[in-house]
């Protein structure tokens, strides 16, 4: 099983601006607030812990490519639009 935090977005472009907003140092938890995802947004995006098989296709791949506390460069696109997502364990 892993943990995980997301930040889901309609488009690219903010889903890239999260990322860049992240990078200089924002808090995940905080950015996590504006998330389409509703339920994980009032959790800092905590998605808490869940086998790889039990998300999308898309998010799995990149989430189990991650070390413990690393967050995806790019953001990943599935069909419920664009994730960052950090493994938190």
């Amino acid at each position: 099983e892993y943990r995980a935090r997301h930040v889901l977005l309609e488009k690219e472009d903010e889903a890239k601006a999260v990322v860049e907003q992240l990078k200089k140092g924002a808090k995940f938890e905080e950015l996590a607030k504006q998330s389409k995802d509703t339920g994980s947004a009032k959790n800092g995006g905590d998605l808490d812990w869940a086998a790889a098989g039990s998300y999308v296709p898309e998010f799995s791949q990149a989430m189990t490519k991650l070390s413990k506390g690393q967050m995806t460069d790019e953001p990943v696109k599935s069909q419920f639009g664009y994730h960052i997502i950090k493994r938190t364990a």
